[in-house]
């Protein structure tokens, strides 16, 4: 690279003036610069980081970069109020390109849209971290099964009807919030067009620690968010949550599918505090399901983990237990194949309120439950089945169990247990 190509900035002046020099290819800055104005990179540029302390703080009720085409932010803090986008871009080029996210802190939303004139394009996002952001404000929402999703704190999305526009990504090391300071609305949010529509194509969706609060108003019905959720339209071969994964607020799931997914592998508690807001719920397709630690709720109506749309070929748990009102351990809407569950399936409360589908209605927290239309193949349950609420049962079963193998009892503590 030449000296034409790139060029060492040390002050918010400097930086402009660079940015808007279309001829040069990379930016490198260091240190701190303040009250920066929205910058927006030409086709080509990278603005780079340079000795781990590179920090663009913006001016206060704007957004921070926008990207264009091919281009590259590495090694940068970059900081805009929280409910501004930090990462965006310009929906008015005909392609992304190749977009290079990659070690980065974030105070604000990172949105990067297949939107407008963008028809294709490939993204690649490694150790994103965003730190806080609210995107509550963005009212462009996906609709579907009753409900619209909030969008999230980093958020793919090809919004486009047309099934021939697709655009291919690989995210790596994407985290969102923090304990007790968790982001607003959802938090990694990846999505196509809808079902037939426009294509997003991920190979991996790996995540790093999510912490979200979607900040929805108890009682709505109809409004929801994820931690990390993917919508319908997207195409996943790998989700791998590789950090813990929490929600604090009503109508916040913790994992969701709408989409395809090949393997969906969860390494780190999945934990959901808020009423209604399922430790993972599936309307999609997942062909692998491998949760390798606990899911827990606290919330009334809060469930387990169920299939209401869709499918699932396998399903592997460690445990799953529930601590409220109306929050069903497992349930089974869809016929699917198989499930083992390690460590068993445990519930507290008695019958209450739970969304389903954007209706609020009554369920019993029942250890396992399959519903007319559903079916499991196999399922084996070890750690037993137990329900500590008055009267709660511990297994329903209004579908099919091809074989069931439950080791370690069915108890229902509270009593009302019916012999199967």
């Amino acid at each position: 690279m030449n000296k034409q190509q790139a060029r060492s900035v040390s002050s918010t002046a400097g930086l402009v003036s660079a940015v808007a020099n279309e001829g040069i290819q990379e930016i490198r800055l260091a240190g701190l610069l303040t009250e920066v104005p929205t910058l927006r990179l030409a086709p080509g540029q990278h603005l780079v980081g340079e000795g781990g302390d590179a920090q663009l703080v913006f001016a206060a009720g704007i957004d921070g970069v926008q990207l264009s085409r091919d281009n590259a932010v590495k090694g940068l803090t970059l900081a805009v109020d929280v409910d501004r986008r930090a990462l965006f871009n310009d929906t008015s080029q005909p392609m992304l390109g190749r977009l290079e996210l990659e070690k980065l802190q974030v105070a604000g939303v990172v949105q990067l849209l297949a939107a407008g004139a963008v028809r294709a394009g490939h993204v690649e996002a490694h150790d994103v971290n965003v730190m806080a952001a609210d995107a509550r404000g963005y009212d462009h929402r996906p609709k579907g099964y009753g409900v619209e999703v909030l969008p999230g704190a980093f958020t793919l999305w090809n919004q486009h009807t047309d099934p021939e526009v697709t655009i291919t990504a690989d995210l790596t090391g994407i985290s969102a919030g923090r304990a007790g300071a968790p982001v607003r609305g959802s938090g990694i949010f990846v999505s196509g067009g809808g079902d037939g529509a426009g294509r997003m194509e991920v190979s991996r969706l790996l995540t790093g620690a999510v912490f979200s609060d979607g900040g929805i108003a108890p009682g709505t019905p109809d409004r929801i968010t994820g931690g990390v959720f993917v919508v319908h339209g997207a195409y996943v071969d790998l989700v791998r949550t590789c950090g813990p994964i929490t929600t604090y607020g009503p109508n916040d799931m913790v994992l969701d599918n709408w989409g395809t997914v090949d393997r969906w592998i969860g390494e780190s508690k999945i934990t959901s505090h808020g009423p209604s807001g399922i430790g993972f719920v599936n309307f999609g397709t997942i062909n692998q399901l491998d949760v390798q630690a606990p899911i827990e709720t606290f919330g009334k109506g809060a469930r387990g983990f169920n299939v209401y749309t869709g499918t699932v070929g396998s399903a592997a748990f460690d445990r799953i237990v529930t601590h409220a009102d109306g929050a069903v351990g497992l349930q089974i809407s869809q016929p699917i194949g198989t499930i083992l569950v390690k460590r068993g399936i445990e519930t507290f409360g008695q019958a209450g309120d739970s969304l389903v589908k954007g209706v609020v209605v009554r369920l019993s927290p029942i250890a396992f439950s399959i519903k007319p239309g559903g079916s499991v193949e196999r399922a084996e349950i070890r750690g037993g089945l137990i329900t500590h609420g008055p009267g709660i049962e511990v297994l329903e079963l209004h579908g099919r169990i091809g074989v069931l193998l439950v080791e370690g009892g069915l108890a229902s503590a509270g009593g009302g247990f019916a012999a199967i």
